[in-house]
C-alpha cells in the first residue's frame, strides 16, 4: 500500500476541520476587503455627487451675474449683510439692483436646499475689482460640510463680466 494514501491505516476522505476553518478565515478576510472598497466607492460617489451640485450652483450664479450686468456691486453678499432678502421679482418688473438682490436670495436658498450639512452650507458673491477699463470680476465660493468629514468641502469660482 502507499503510505501517502494512508493515515493511521485508513484513507483520507474530505477535508479536516483546521483546513475548513483555515479556508473560512482566508474566504472572510477577502469579503471584509471587498466590504472595505465598497463603502470606500460609495463615499468617493457621494462626494463627486456633492462636488458635482456645487459646480453647477456656482455655474448658475455667474449665469445670473452676466445676465444682469448693470447691477455691478449689488451682487456682493456684504452689501446685505450676507442675508439677502425675496424682492419678488419673478411676477414684479425690479430694478438691476433688486434683481441682484432677489437672485441671491433664491441661488442661496437653492445651495441650502440641495447642500448636505449642519451648519447650513455657507455662500458668498464678493467683487473683486470694479474698473471701468476692466471687466468686472466677482468671487462666488460656495462651502458645505459631508458627512463624516470634519473639514468642510469648498467650491470657488471666479467670474469675470
Amino acid at each position: 500500500m502507499n503510505k501517502s494514501t494512508r493515515l493511521n491505516g485508513r484513507k483520507q476522505i474530505g477535508i479536516t476541520m483546521i483546513e475548513a476553518l483555515v479556508a473560512l478565515v482566508i474566504l472572510s478576510v477577502g469579503m471584509l476587503g471587498i466590504a472595505g472598497l465598497y463603502v470606500s466607492g460609495v463615499k468617493a460617489g457621494r462626494s463627486a455627487l456633492l462636488r458635482t451640485q456645487a459646480v453647477n450652483l456656482a455655474s448658475d450664479m455667474a449665469d445670473r451675474i452676466r445676465a444682469n450686468r448693470r447691477a455691478t456691486d449689488a451682487y456682493d453678499m456684504e452689501t446685505y449683510g450676507g442675508e439677502p432678502e425675496d424682492q419678488g421679482c419673478i411676477n414684479d418688473a425690479c430694478t438691476a439692483d433688486e434683481l441682484a438682490e432677489d437672485d441671491l436670495f433664491r441661488w442661496k436658498a437653492a445651495v441650502e436646499a440641495t447642500l448636505p450639512g449642519r451648519p447650513l452650507p455657507e455662500v458668498d458673491v464678493e467683487l473683486l475689482a470694479e474698473d471701468p477699463l476692466e471687466t468686472d470680476r466677482y468671487l462666488v465660493t460656495v462651502s458645505w460640510h459631508e458627512a463624516g468629514e470634519e473639514n468642510a468641502s469648498t467650491y470657488t469660482l471666479v467670474v469675470e463680466v
